[in-house]
C-alpha cells in the first residue's frame, strides 16, 4: 500500500502548486473600519482566450483513510476552491504523474488556488456540506487533463 500522511496547509509549503487563500497577514481596513481586506491573495490565470467564471460545487464528503488513483490538471487556467463552510478539506498535489503525491489538510478557514498546469486530486471535503465557490477558466476548450495511477495511493490520518 502506498501511503501519504497529510501536512498542514501553509503558504510556504504550497507555493510551488498554488496560493493559500486565508485571512492572515497584511490587510487594509475598509467599510469605515468594519472589515479587513486581505488584498490580492491569488494569481488567477485564465489564459488569452478564457474568462473568469464562478461556479458552486457540492461534493460528497470523504473520510480518512482516503484511497485515490486519479489526478488532473488544467492547462488553460488556474482553479480556486473557496469553502463555503468552516470544514477542513484535503488537498492533493503532485509535481507530475511520476512523482509521489503530496497531501495537505486545510484548517477549515483556508481556500486554495491551483496554478495552471498543477496536477491535483479531486475536490475532497472531509465533512458536510462539501460546498465550495470555485473560480476558474470558462472558455471553448475543456481545460482538463486526467491521469490514473496504476496502483492507488492512500492518504492516512495526520
Amino acid at each position: 500500500m502506498r501511503l501519504i500522511r497529510p501536512a498542514p496547509l501553509t503558504a510556504a509549503s504550497f507555493a510551488s502548486f498554488g496560493d493559500v487563500l486565508d485571512a492572515t497577514g497584511d490587510f487594509r481596513e475598509i467599510n469605515a473600519g468594519w472589515c479587513h481586506r486581505h488584498h490580492n491573495r491569488a494569481t488567477l490565470d485564465f489564459g488569452p482566450e478564457g474568462r473568469a467564471g464562478l461556479s458552486i460545487f457540492k461534493a460528497r464528503p470523504r473520510a480518512l483513510p482516503y484511497e485515490f488513483d486519479l489526478i488532473e490538471r488544467h492547462p488553460d487556467g488556474s482553479q480556486a476552491f473557496i469553502p463555503m463552510s468552516e470544514q477542513p478539506f484535503l488537498v492533493i498535489v503532485a509535481e507530475n504523474p511520476a512523482a509521489k503525491p503530496v497531501a495537505f489538510l486545510t484548517n477549515g478557514q483556508q481556500g486554495i488556488n491551483f496554478h495552471r498546469w498543477t496536477w491535483h486530486g479531486v475536490l475532497t471535503p472531509l465533512a458536510e456540506p462539501g460546498l465550495f465557490a470555485v473560480v476558474d477558466r470558462i472558455g471553448a476548450t475543456p481545460n482538463l487533463e486526467e491521469f490514473r495511477f496504476t496502483e492507488p495511493w492512500t492518504v492516512i490520518a495526520p
